[in-house]
């Protein structure tokens, strides 16, 4: 495989980690934006602190991957293999981590 093949095909690893970070995390981070009941619960520091945390984390881990397993074994498919294995790992991750703060509903 060519140099610049490699390299096009590690920004297209980084870009649709990112895409699929944002995919995963955009159903649990809706609670926050819409606000709940009536809006009183709304918190929208998800929009400027997570939002470019989990796409940047999207993107970088399974670039990571793909750069540490291409320069070691010399292998794209396996490098391909280890990028994808580590952006499933690191959207489970996220998904299974990570949950916006949800005051009660009725506080009384």
């Amino acid at each position: 495989m060519r140099e610049e093949i490699k390299g096009l095909a590690g920004f297209l690893v980084a870009g649709v980690g990112a895409v699929a970070a944002l995919l995963a995390w955009a159903p649990l981070a809706r609670v926050s934006v819409e606000g709940g009941f009536e809006g009183l619960h709304r918190d929208l520091s998800v929009l400027y602190i997570d939002l470019p945390l989990v796409a940047a984390g999207g993107a970088l881990v399974p670039l990571t991957f793909w750069l540490l397993t291409l320069r070691r074994f010399h292998r794209p498919w396996l490098a391909a293999l280890a990028a994808v294995a580590a952006a499933v790992l690191g959207i489970w991750a996220l998904t299974s981590w990570w949950a916006p703060y949800q005051a009660p509903e009725f506080a009384h």
